[in-house]
Parts: structure tokens; sequence; C-alpha cells
């Protein structure tokens, strides 16, 4: 099974040299999303990527925006996909008005509030549904489980059981690409930047409040900080905001 980070494989070298099937990246607007969107890219060229959003009922609506903006800018397709019943299946920061305390931690989980049950299993379920349609093999998402918020949805061996229970359900073989999977968010920043990605992060989102300028205090926006000053590399988006 071929998970990313391994750049030795067979698989992997196939992949460089043009894969057939294309690519297709789950973009949500975010920055690790749009890294990896810059990956495939690089990776697959421009003429092998869509990049595929869900509107997920999320409480900021700035996210589909950031993803439509970053996919504009990159040069390729997006296509918003509506999946409206994360709501109603259990209650999080993410898509309920009334949590206030973005961040805080679940006493009977020990997770974030800001964990949406089965989100990222979810969202891959439904994005290997659309490529399989459409001949692409290769999932490429922004998942990473170093400087994760600790959702148990983001960690490797996640990754590795989703990748098979989706080649066998839908007897095919895909590949499910996690580029930033061991990647500090100061490693994240240096391949944006190798990546020529950084301009499109000035259209990208992170805040859990929804603002921007983003507010600078939620956990999201702390942990995107830390990364581009430990990298020592202006964050576009703020420079972006300050002209």
């Amino acid at each position: 099974m071929n998970m990313d980070n391994d750049r030795s494989t067979a698989q992997d070298r196939e992949d460089r040299d043009g894969a057939s099937g294309g690519a297709l990246v789950v973009l949500s607007g975010g920055q690790d999303s749009t890294t990896c969107l810059y990956w495939s890219l690089d990776r697959f060229g421009a003429d092998s990527v869509l990049t595929i959003t869900f509107d997920y009922g999320q409480r900021h609506r700035v996210e589909l925006v950031a993803a439509e903006k970053v996919a504009e800018h990159a040069g390729v397709q997006n296509e918003i996909i509506p999946i409206n019943t994360f709501p109603s299946l259990a209650e999080n920061a993410l898509t309920d008005h009334a949590m206030g305390d973005v961040g805080a931690v679940d006493s009977t989980t020990d997770l974030p509030n800001t964990f949406v049950p089965g989100r990222n299993l979810i969202f891959l379920t439904c994005a290997a549904a659309y490529a399989y349609s459409r001949g692409i093999r290769h999932l490429v998402t922004g998942v990473a489980q170093t400087d994760y918020s600790g959702y148990p949805d983001c960690r490797q061996e996640t990754m590795h059981a989703l990748e098979n229970a989706l080649n066998l359900g839908m007897e095919t073989t895909f590949t499910l690409h996690t580029p930033l999977m061991n990647l500090s968010k100061k490693e994240t920043v240096l391949l944006a930047r190798d990546l020529g990605a950084l301009p499109a992060l000035a259209y990208s989102h992170t805040c859990y409040l929804g603002q921007r300028p983003p507010c600078g205090r939620c956990p999201a926006c702390l942990l995107r900080a830390k990364g581009f000053q430990e990298a020592g590399i202006d964050d576009p988006l703020i420079l972006g905001m300050s002209r």
C-alpha cells in the first residue's frame, strides 16, 4: 500500500512522471489543502488536477469562498458538493453556532470541540465516489498527524485503513496521498514556498472564528502563525490584509 513521504517507491516514481487517471484534491480553502493543491500541480501537472470542496454546514461560509479563490488563482476546476448532515449527526464547534468556546476540550472524549466526527472519512469517501466516475485514481488530502489537534481521522493508520476500504468497496485502485502527514507546520510552510504556493495562501482561510483578518487567538490561527514564524516567512494572508 502506498502512502506518501516514501518518495522512493515505484508508484511514486510513476506519479512524478505523470500517472494515468489524474488527481482530485480535497480543497477546504485552508493552508494545508492549498499547499497540497500545489504539491499535486507539481506532481501531476495542471491539466490532470481537479479540486473538490464540501459544503458541510460549516459556521463560516468564508471557507467556501476561500477554496474558490485558491482554485481560481491556481487555474484549476473547483466543484462544491453539499453534505448537509453533519449538524444533525453530532455537536461540534465548527457547525454549531451555539458553541462559543472554540477549541475547548470535550471532557468525555478528550478531543477538541472542533472535532467533527467522521468528517475526513466521509469527505474522502465522497471524493472517491466523485473520482471513480471520472476515471481519477489519485486522491490528495491535507491531513497531518504531526501538528494535528488530536483528531483521530488525521492519523496515518486511519488513512491506510480508509485507502484499503475504498479500494475494496469500489473494486479499484485508489492511491490516497497525504503529503503533509509527517510534516510540522514550519515544514509545511517551507514546502509551500518551494512549490510556489505562497501567493495562493493569501486567499486561504484558517481562523476558527471565521474572521478576516484572522483573529490570531484561536488554536488554528496560533498554529498557523507558529509555522510561519518558525519558517522565518511572512504569512501572505496577513501581508495582504495589512496593505
